[in-house]
């Protein structure tokens, strides 16, 4: 009962025991393996020996002889086999233990440092939240100073969620799905509001098409990442002069959301590996360097996957990609 408390209360210990589990199954069944094969080749050699027998000769009439019958000897042996396998077994699972105890150690340290760090950095963020609407309350709303403030408490608010999610994550709570839907075309067009700035210092437009207003049951700081990690992406791979398009849409039951770039298109790498983290292909010029997709689209996959929907290369091609992320729809 302990140990399940403790098990409860740490979730790596709960995954620490599966593990070590696992690989004493394996070294049992492996042991199995071998006993068995053992014990099948002793019984196939007694089974010779006993259908050819050789009785002792007279000519030593001194010698003692002992016969045993085979069936207690087989019956000897098959208990012996299964006292080792159940050794074996034992330690398997105490060495199973003792091995991933380092990696044990190591994951308690990480789970730490997120939780630190996140909890650290919760208070500078609502300092800055704090000190921005301070400077909001002198500025007009509608002036570039006050929209470009209003923007960069987005910025913050959506980082401030970003902590929140690796602080429950490192306690191993599971996220709660919104009770309420979202607009996922007003997710869209802030993304694309706060990529505009980056790409327009890389003589990129951006460009959003809103037509329909769907709804999905996802968190909005999580979508709002999905989507500006492939946006992200998209700009990193679209040429000077290029457009990124973003574009939110209803499909029957899904809601759709597309990013499209203008980029030469993906190649030198399969469609599925490209979700992988830190995926690299071969740049279209043929030079030996590298372009690498980093740790972005694995978490978008990641995202659109909780909510329960996916995420893929809709078309891809010297003209330009486009990804889509594909939710379930949810009624008002």
């Amino acid at each position: 009962m302990n140990e399940r408390r403790r098990a409860a209360a740490d979730p790596d210990r709960a995954t620490l025991r599966k593990a070590s589990l696992r690989i004493a199954v394996r070294i049992s069944a492996a042991c199995a393996v071998m006993v068995l094969c053992l014990l099948a080749g002793a019984a196939i050699y007694l089974t010779n020996q006993l259908s050819h027998p050789e009785l002792p000769g007279t000519s030593n009439p001194a010698a003692d002889f002992a016969y045993l019958d085979y069936k207690d000897l087989l019956k000897a042996l098959i208990i012996a086999g299964a006292a080792g396998i159940v050794l074996a077994g034992v330690i398997g699972w105490f060495s199973a233990r003792s091995a991933i105890e380092p990696l044990g150690a190591a994951m308690a340290l990480q789970r730490r440092f997120v939780q630190d760090a996140s909890h650290e950095l919760r208070t500078p963020l609502a300092i800055l939240d704090a000190r921005i609407q301070l400077a909001q309350r002198d500025t007009p709303p509608q002036s570039k100073p006050g929209q470009a403030l209003a923007r960069i408490r987005q910025d913050t608010s959506a980082l401030t969620a970003i902590v929140n999610e690796l602080l429950l994550a490192a306690t191993g709570d599971a996220a709660e799905i919104p009770a309420e839907p979202i607009d996922v075309a007003g997710v869209v067009e802030a993304v694309a509001e706060s990529v505009r700035t980056i790409a327009d210092g890389q003589d990129v437009s951006v460009a959003v098409t809103a037509g329909a207003r769907p709804l999905a049951r996802i968190d909005e700081s999580s979508l709002r990442r999905a989507i500006l990690a492939l946006a992200d992406n998209a700009l990193a791979h679209t040429p000077a002069g290029g457009t990124i398009t973003l574009a939110a849409a209803a499909d029957q039951r899904h809601a759709v959301i597309t990013v499209t770039d203008t980029g030469n298109g993906i190649t030198g790498v399969e469609r599925d590996r490209i979700f992988e983290r830190f995926v690299r292909t071969a740049r279209p010029d043929g030079t030996r360097a590298q372009r690498s997709f980093g740790i972005g689209l694995a978490l978008v996959r990641d995202v659109a996957a909780a909510a329960g929907g996916t995420v893929e290369i809709a078309s891809t091609g010297p003209g330009g990609t486009t990804m889509r992320i594909v939710l379930p729809l949810a009624t008002p």
